[in-house]
This record gives C-alpha cells, structure tokens and sequence, in this order.
C-alpha cells in the first residue's frame, strides 16, 4: 500500500499498518520520508502517514539521528541523511555492467535496422531526472542527431520529454511525478512534446497499461523512439530506448516494440537482486 493519485493528480496518503515490530516502525518511518517527499517533516506528519503513535515516530527520530540516518533541519522537521545514499549506492553496486549493456544495446540495434539504442538511468543525484549512460549508435554522433551538448543536458534529462523520460515517469511515486509536472517544458524540446499535464499524466497510465512508451518528435524534430521500463526489484530504474528518423519510421512496428521491451527486459533480468538459493 502507499501512495494513490486523484484524477487532478494531487497525492493522498494511504492509510498503512502500524506494525507490530520495533524494526518494521523503524522502516516505516524511513520510507515514509520517501513516500511523502518534499524537504522535511515532523513527527505530527509521519505519524499520520504511518499511522504510528506520535511519540513512537518521535523516539525513532531522535534514535535515527544519533544513527546517522535523519537529521533536523529546523525544530520539530526532519530529513533522510545523505548517508541514505550510500546505502542505496551500495544495493546497486555490481548490478550491471558496460560488457551486459553493451550487448544487449548493439543486439537492440541489430534488429531494429541500425536503429540508435540508448540506456537511461534515474539520475542518482535526484529522483526526477534521468541521464544517459549507455549507447550503441555505430558512427552516429550528435551533430547527426541535430543536437548539440547542452541540448542532451536540458532535453533529454526531463522526464517530461521523449518516450525515454515518460516511461521513466510513469512509474515513480506520485510526488515525484508531481515535483515533473511543475517543471516548464525544455525550450529545445520537439514539436511533439507533451505541453498539457493532462494529456501527460493520461500517456504515462498507457504507458504502465502496455508496458512501452512510443515518441513521435518529443525530444528532437525528425526523430521517433520506442522505449520500455528496466525495473529492479519492483522499482523504476530507467528505461531503453530506440531512435529512429521519423523519415524511416513514421510509426513504430511491432517488431521495434517488441525488440526495445526484450532489450528492457534483459537489462532488468540483470539488474534485479535474486534469493540466495537461486545464485550459482
């Protein structure tokens, strides 16, 4: 349970268990910092959000600063540590590696026709954007792409731009797709471009309906893309993509569909964690 979205897009809380266990409240607690996002809150807040007894949420608190996991920031409100990072830094190390990427990237474009295959993660310096990390693109560059460095800077980390960034966005918890929605469209982005919130929070329900976002001119003129989710035990990781001239692909096939949620798949094969019993 957790978070739902209205029809207007706003965030509600959902009610959860109390736990029964000193550990679990503790985890509550700490997840519900994620949960509710923005910067700070008190004890008051995650208590009614955990459904927790507000001195038990107070005690946690003040345990979890001598821990080095919250911190206050001002009376009575509190953040997750930076030392959160490094955990999660830490989960994710060895998840994949270039030689996988790679791989199933230069396979992605092999069967797509030469098609450009890029690997995009979720920015691990903020849950809202997204950076490239991997590619195959043969001897394309970015001047035949008609792009430029500070184009893939201000384009193509927004969420809200290309089938890259809405697959992306479409399953992040509902306050982090609201921090995207309040940000402006990228002036460099295409003519395809979601503009209306509406219309954007309407494509990113198709997205987790079929499980592939399709972009026609969104983050560049000239070029239509396909991408799918990589999730990692359950969670939004990032997502490939497939880039084509709108020239070659006014549409894209099934086969490209097909071919871009195999390679997303793949990639979340490798990234997810597997139980102990099951490594060899």
């Amino acid at each position: 349970m957790g978070n739902s979205t209205t029809a207007s897009g706003a965030s509600t809380a959902t009610p959860r268990a109390s736990g029964s266990g000193h550990a679990e409240r503790v985890f509550l607690v700490q997840t519900a910092f994620a949960d509710l996002g923005g910067y700070a809150h008190g004890p008051g807040e995650i208590a009614d959000f955990t459904g927790l007894d507000d001195s038990v949420v107070y005690r946690i608190l003040q345990s979890g600063i001598y821990q080095r996991i919250f911190e206050r920031v001002d009376r009575g409100l509190y953040r997750l540590r930076t030392s959160a990072a490094q955990l999660a830094f830490t989960a994710l190390d060895h998840r994949l590696d270039g030689d996988i990427t790679q791989t199933v990237l230069r396979r992605l474009r092999e069967a797509t026709d030469g098609g450009l295959a890029f690997l995009y993660m979720v920015a691990p310096f903020s849950g809202a954007q997204r950076q490239c990390v991997d590619m195959a693109v043969g001897d394309s560059d970015l001047a035949e792409l008609g792009m430029t460095p500070r184009d893939v800077l201000s384009v193509t980390r927004s969420l809200r731009t290309g089938a890259s960034g809405r697959t992306i966005l479409a399953y992040l918890p509902p306050v982090l797709q609201q921090r995207v929605l309040a940000e402006p469209v990228p002036d460099q982005a295409g003519p395809g471009v979601y503009r209306d919130n509406d219309a954007l929070l309407t494509s990113l329900g198709e997205v987790r309906d079929l499980g592939h976002a399709l972009g026609f001119e969104e983050c560049m003129a000239g070029w239509n893309s396909c991408a799918a989710p990589i999730m990692w035990d359950g969670a939004i990781m990032g997502s490939a993509l497939l880039l084509k001239p709108r020239t070659v692909m006014p549409q894209p096939p099934q086969s490209v569909i097909d071919a871009t949620k195999e390679a997303a798949a793949e990639l979340s094969r490798h990234g997810a964690a597997r139980p102990a019993s099951d490594q060899t």
